[in-house]
């Protein structure tokens, strides 16, 4: 009796001692661990088991984030032509898009065009820049598909801002620049509108049906694009 009391203690103990240290997450044994635990490789490093021995690799051509729609004006002459006259804000004319806007403004434009958009910024007023028209400059005519236009590519001394803002940012931008204009033409204040009809991944109305986006200019557009 005496040795069966004493068994049971030791299979008790044995008992607890194992089940104490397993973890239902994490086997003690694994077959073929290579299965569960993947080998990892540095992002550049080299390696003989990928093409050209490089562990990094470009997306395939003429492939586009997910949610994101290519820019579909090139940058040229006629593209910013047709954007001037084809492209519109897509996003409300809000009160929370508008001071996104300013705010936006006053870091990426307010130096050189101004806070009230007359062209007159710091730099200029410094004359480290020269030539910066003014909102209301009526032989430029800005438009809210040309200031998107210019943002997005850049335009004579000023550069691109597309890997700085998002798409909705510059769009927030464009809403702001256009309230500038039209305070500097005295026109009446626009009336802000819902917020309820924002898309988000409609901020890009659709390419052109004679627009065409391949190859090289497929690639150039997501490489300014970047992370948005």
């Amino acid at each position: 009796m005496k040795s069966l009391f004493h068994k049971s203690i030791v299979l008790f103990l044995v008992v607890v001692t194992t089940t104490s240290c397993f973890n239902k997450d994490k086997p003690n044994y694994q077959y073929f661990p290579d299965m569960y635990v993947p080998v990892s490789y540095e992002a550049y490093g080299e390696y003989d088991i990928f093409a050209n021995g490089q562990e990094a690799k470009l997306p395939v051509d003429g492939t586009i984030p997910r949610g994101w729609s290519p820019y579909g004006y090139e940058n040229s002459n006629e593209g910013s032509e047709k954007a001037k006259a084809q492209l519109t804000n897509p996003i409300p004319y809000s009160e929370e898009n508008l001071a996104a806007g300013q705010q936006l403004y006053t870091i990426y434009c307010a130096v050189c065009h101004g806070d009230q958009g007359n062209g007159k910024g710091i730099l200029v007023e410094r004359e480290k820049i020269l030539g910066v028209p003014s909102y209301d400059d009526a032989g430029r005519a800005i438009t809210e598909g040309s200031v998107y236009h210019v943002m997005y590519y850049g335009l004579n001394s000023m550069g691109s801002y597309a890997s700085q803002t998002s798409i909705e940012e510059r769009w927030q931008i464009d809403h702001y620049v256009m309230k500038l204009k039209g305070e500097l033409l005295e026109q009446p204040e626009r009336e802000f509108e819902s917020d309820t009809a924002t898309v988000k991944q409609n901020l890009i109305p659709a390419v052109n049906a004679d627009t065409t986006i391949l190859g090289a200019d497929a690639n150039t557009e997501l490489d300014q694009e970047g992370t948005n």
